[in-house]
């Protein structure tokens, strides 16, 4: 016996203008101009990503100064704590885009650090008047005093716990699972918040070190960057320096990639940003281009597929970790120069701090819909993003993919850049055809930029 059978659900309409649905026959011998079809397709959908890629979303305004660092909660989506160069310190809550609590005078001079604590209820800061400071703060209390504005409601705040050191510290983060907290300035020092000395001084002939971060997923493992163009890897089980990497220029900032343990990004003052392996720092994984000037700050998404980057060219880009340049570059008129950049919990969002005393508040995909899709429209927008990842290597969808709207200066220092790397490379391949063979080596661009490897 054979029986037709027809599920009511599959012939019903979702809303009252969707389209009656029908049954599709795959046979490939019924649609003979698929590809051209195809094809059309993701064109139109690269070009309507360029006409819908509105990705600023809004700013966090309430600081009296330059805003210098930030820091996200490491349990919570919606916090972030930013510091001033005034020696403010505020805590934000994103979904409503508001100051929950602020310390007017957390610190004497700058913030230069802020990191919260794995608990995600306590922030630690440290600043140019020597002191690292413990903050608490108790979120049902605070609920219970919704009248009165976040700011307010904090400036008489008292840190609950302060620590007191012999030099001014630059850089602090927290360990990802343990009560301790590393600082730099003229050393690293590694704190436990029951002593008041710290617990171990990392150093290895530096200046002053510039920044430091916990590795988060070998949690013994911390590395730091210094002024005299090196980053260090330390080791907290033996307390010792483990490797030494000395780069041409000196590095601002370093990154660690939470999906891939022996990774980490440098951003330099070369423009660029390399990504190393721990276990081989005699060459760089990949170079990353696009910046026209100091590269100030670089953090992960918690995938580990992307980074952000914030400049001293005014821009912020966003970019995959092995491709050698980005994917997205954002920019605004009243934009300054981007001390502080981070990525939200969830990857839907970038954070930009700089000198025009805000925070700006970005979407990772520019052309992404903020408002939940229903089932439909989701299924639409993945059958777009196959087509264009099908079509992506054809002129067309290139170029327009590709395409982005840059400040004149920017765009001007770009070119600038471009035209002296390629007289560069003529002058040295023209040295290397009139010489002896083997006189004028070809060296990685990789390679190009590491003095030394010490162990």
């Amino acid at each position: 016996i054979k029986a037709i059978n027809r599920i009511e659900e599959d012939f019903t309409r979702e809303r009252k203008g969707d389209v009656v649905k029908t049954f599709r026959n795959p046979d490939p011998a019924l649609h003979p101009f698929e590809r051209a079809r195809e094809y059309t397709r993701a064109l139109n959908a690269v070009k309507l990503d360029k006409i819908f890629a509105k990705p600023f979303v809004r700013s966090l305004s309430g600081h009296r100064d330059a805003v210098s660092c930030m820091a996200r909660s490491r349990v919570k989506l919606t916090d972030i704590v930013s510091g001033s160069c005034d020696g403010e310190l505020r805590l934000w809550d994103l979904r409503r885009g508001i100051a929950r609590w602020c310390a007017a005078s957390a610190h004497s001079g700058f913030v230069r650090g802020v990191s919260f604590a794995p608990d995600g209820e306590t922030v630690w800061s440290c600043g140019d008047d020597k002191t690292v400071k413990m903050w608490r703060h108790d979120m049902e209390d605070q609920e219970e005093e919704e009248a009165l504005d976040g700011a307010q409601r904090g400036s008489s705040m008292v840190a609950a716990h302060s620590i007191l050191g012999q030099h001014a510290f630059l850089a602090l983060d927290c360990h990802w699972s343990e009560p301790l907290v590393a600082t730099c300035g003229v050393d690293v020092q590694v704190w436990d918040p029951q002593r008041s000395e710290p617990v171990h001084t990392l150093t290895w002939g530096s200046e002053s070190v510039l920044s430091v971060r916990f590795n988060p997923t070998e949690k013994q493992v911390l590395a730091s960057t210094g002024s005299d163009r090196s980053t260090v890897l330390h080791d907290l089980r033996s307390a010792t320096a483990i490797r030494k990497l000395v780069m041409e220029k000196r590095s601002n900032r370093l990154c660690w990639n939470p999906m891939e343990a022996f990774n980490f990004v440098l951003a330099n003052e070369d423009h660029n940003l390399y990504t190393f392996d721990m276990r081989r720092l005699d060459a760089a994984l990949c170079v990353h281009m696009d910046h026209v000037s100091a590269v100030l700050d670089v953090d992960f998404s918690p995938t580990g597929k992307e980074f952000v980057t914030g400049s001293y060219d005014r821009t912020v880009r966003i970019f995959r970790a092995n491709e050698r340049h980005s994917r997205e570059v954002y920019h605004g008129k009243r934009m300054q120069r981007v001390w502080s950049v981070l990525f939200s919990g969830d990857s839907r969002w970038v954070l930009s701090a700089s000198d025009d005393f805000n925070i700006r508040l970005w979407k990772a995909q520019a052309s992404q819909a903020i408002k939940p899709l229903l089932p439909r429209e989701q299924r639409s927008r993945e059958y777009q993003e196959r087509l264009k990842d099908r079509y992506k290597e054809t002129p067309e969808v290139r170029r327009i993919a590709r395409h982005r709207h840059l400040p004149k200066p920017v765009l001007k220092a770009a070119k600038l850049k471009g035209t002296i790397r390629k007289s560069k490379e003529r002058r040295e391949e023209n040295a290397r055809k009139h010489s002896k063979p083997g006189t004028v080596p070809k060296v990685a661009e990789r390679k190009k930029h590491i003095v030394r490897v010490l162990t």
